[in-house]
This record gives C-alpha cells, sequence and structure tokens, in this order.
C-alpha cells in the first residue's frame, strides 16, 4: 500500500515501491489517498480532483509494471490522518505499507524538538510507523546524492543507494 497526495514525497515513494517492491505479476499494489472533509467545496469538485489523482497514479503503475494489479481507495479524513491510514492498512491487510516523508526546515525541527517535552506526538509517517501492524516505511528521495533515505521502526535515515 502507497499513501498518494498531490506531493513530490508522494510520488517518490510510489517510484520507490514501484522499483524496490514489487517483484512479481502476482504482486498487488493499493493506493491510498485521505481527502479533507468537505468545507466550502462541493463534495463533487473535490472528489473528481482525488478521483484524477488517483487515476494519474495508478496510470504510472501501469506504465512501470504492467502486469500488477493496481486498486485505488479514496478516504475522507479529518486533520489527523495517520489513524485512518492504519485502519486501511490493517483492514486490507497489507504487507507493506509506503509514505512518502518531506524534509523539514530547521526552525520546523527546533520548535518540534522543544515542544516533545510537552507533548509527545510525532507527524503522520511517524505514527503510521508505531502502529502499523505491517512492515512501515518513510520514504524520502535524495535529490543531490541519488537515492532515498528510508525510515522504519528500526532505521531512522538509512540512505539507500539505488
Amino acid at each position: 500500500m502507497v499513501v498518494v497526495d498531490s506531493s513530490l514525497e508522494a510520488k517518490g515513494a510510489l517510484e520507490w515501491a514501484l522499483s524496490h517492491t514489487v517483484q512479481s505479476q502476482d504482486d498487488a499494489i493499493v493506493l491510498l489517498h485521505v481527502a479533507k472533509p468537505y468545507e466550502g467545496e462541493s463534495r463533487r469538485e473535490i472528489d473528481g480532483r482525488a478521483r484524477e489523482l488517483l487515476h494519474s497514479m495508478k496510470s504510472m503503475c501501469q506504465t512501470r509494471r504492467p502486469k500488477v494489479q493496481v486498486e485505488v481507495v479514496l478516504r475522507e479524513g479529518q486533520n489527523n490522518k495517520g489513524p485512518i491510514i492504519v485502519e486501511e492498512a490493517n483492514r486490507r491487510r497489507v504487507s507493506l505499507l509506503a509514505i512518502g516523508q518531506r524534509k523539514r526546515s530547521m526552525m520546523w525541527r527546533l520548535t518540534r524538538r522543544w515542544s516533545q517535552r510537552w507533548l509527545h506526538r510525532g507527524g503522520v509517517v511517524e505514527y503510521c510507523i508505531e502502529n502499523a501492524a505491517c512492515l512501515t516505511v518513510g520514504v524520502r528521495r535524495k535529490r543531490s546524492l541519488g537515492g532515498y533515505l528510508i525510515t522504519t521502526k528500526r532505521h531512522k535515515n538509512f540512505w539507500l543507494l539505488a
């Protein structure tokens, strides 16, 4: 299962999953998109954009791996997407959950480090890594040096050059 949205990080996670985890035509990929609740915009507009995004990601999968089954799932969620992602991964009994991870600014990291003393909360990726029953991988693409930085329960920012 790959969590997708319109970010470059999600596209990088999908590229990593296609190149490093899909081995045969028996494998299947589930593309999960968690859309924000409908506020102000019509449900039809948001559904249309989300389905267009999922369709473009699905066509990317079919281009790279034509014989692999691709399923798309659209869920609606509040601000905290982590529990929805974990629930869907557990419900579908996936063996791997890949999530795109972005590099945060130095100010954000300092603020988070200070606030973690008071609030023991992480982001969506950290929540999924800690709470999903399957192997969960946070993927960040290294543009300058190539390869990927991989984060799992046991490894944080492991550089995978491939």
